[in-house]
């Protein structure tokens, strides 16, 4: 059965605006740019392309990111594009941030206190590092004497990490070394707080490097 051409016309659109947007893109967007076009629709549209890029195993994939979609280099051919772009990718955190990176995800919220407890070294200058990059922003303020702000990730946190949301971070139950922590004495709870932090940071950097096998290259070549 031939497919509608208004649909055809509408999956096209959707198509030419994840292309052109270097952001996700949510329903909503897509909704109010289309007259007469509900959210099911748009979402129909997404699905339907999602599929004919994987039956014809295309070179670009729509993946569902922090909420909305995007348009990125499929991962099969991530090999041969960095190749093309002399392996471009993203930024690489220092260890130092990756770890307090790594915290904040995974006991979020925290106070810059609690990081320095686990991490054992004074982390101003790396919180300044992620705030300043809005991987992680202000949620709040402790109730303890004093108050001090307690952190949180954001929206850029999960795009940069190609995560739907939280629920998609690795478990710290799937990396052996908490197990081991779990199952053996602790002689307190910092050595146990460093033991879950090194696993968050692992779960982390891990990622990280499968986000940077399916990112587009920095400078797509025009269509």
């Amino acid at each position: 059965m031939t497919e509608p051409a208004e649909n055809n016309y509408i999956k096209g659109i959707v198509e030419a605006l994840l292309f052109t947007s270097e952001k996700t893109v949510v329903l909503e967007q897509i909704k109010d740019i289309i007259d007469g076009v509900d959210s099911a629709q748009v979402k129909e549209a997404i699905g339907t392309l999602q599929k004919e890029y994987a039956e014809r195993k295309s070179g670009v994939t729509i993946m569902e990111i922090a909420g909305g979609y995007q348009m990125l280099s499929n991962p099969e051919y991530a090999m041969y594009v960095k190749k093309f772009y002399h392996t471009r990718h993203k930024e690489k955190f220092s260890k130092p941030a990756l770890e307090t990176l790594a915290i904040i995800a995974y006991k979020q919220p925290v106070s810059r206190l609690d990081i320095e407890l686990i991490r054992g070294v004074n982390c101003d200058g790396v919180m300044v590092h992620l705030l300043a990059k809005e991987l992680i922003k202000i949620v709040g303020r402790k109730e303890v004497p004093g108050r001090p702000y307690i952190y949180g990730t954001t929206k850029q946190f999960l795009e940069y990490f190609g995560l739907k949301s939280l629920d998609d971070l690795p478990k710290l139950e799937d990396f052996s070394s908490l197990q081991e922590a779990s199952a053996q004495p602790v002689d307190s709870q910092e050595n146990q707080a460093v033991a879950q932090e090194a696993d968050a940071q692992t779960a982390v950097s891990s990622q990280q490097n499968t986000v940077e096998q399916t990112a587009q290259p920095e400078n797509p070549p025009a269509a």
